[in-house]
């Protein structure tokens, strides 16, 4: 079964190993695609539809009804800020809707305390082989596709 992962984020799509960070550039969680953000608050938005499976203030995971995981991380080491600037706008165990906001955070801020705020949305636990369509260098709004995830 075909998944269409949308983009949480407005920006530009990048491939994963331009990511600043080992654990995204080298897909030791998964394959995925990288949104560097367009500038200014904005909402980061479900990649699909399905339950938020994690939920902290930087980074969520959304798991579908068939059990896959999308993870999006909202910029790197933003662990760091300790939530600050980040506005969640779900709970854990929430059902969400493909391109409904789940955490509201400003990418601008996010550099200005000195991090990438580079999004890399992740197939959690997927082979590569089984992502298509990976749009790599394009600009997206938030909800846009920006691959499938073959099952």
């Amino acid at each position: 079964m075909s998944l269409e992962i949308l983009s949480p984020v407005s920006g530009k799509t990048t491939a994963m190993t331009e990511v600043p960070d080992p654990v995204f550039a080298q897909a030791m969680v998964g394959p995925g695609i990288a949104v560097l953000p367009s500038g200014g608050r904005q909402d980061a938005v479900a990649p699909v539809d399905g339950t938020v499976v994690t939920l902290h203030p930087h980074a969520f995971v959304v798991a579908t009804e068939d059990g896959r995981g999308v993870l999006v991380h909202l910029g790197i080491d933003t662990v760091k800020q300790k939530g600050e600037g980040f506005t969640l706008h779900v709970v854990k165990g929430e059902a969400v809707r493909a391109g409904q906001p789940v955490v509201g955070w400003d990418p601008d801020a996010v550099k200005a305390a000195g991090y990438s705020p580079i999004v890399p949305v992740v197939a959690l636990d997927a082979k590569a082989e089984v992502l298509s369509g990976l749009l790599t260098g394009g600009d997206v709004e938030a909800g846009d596709p920006i691959f499938t995830w073959d099952s």
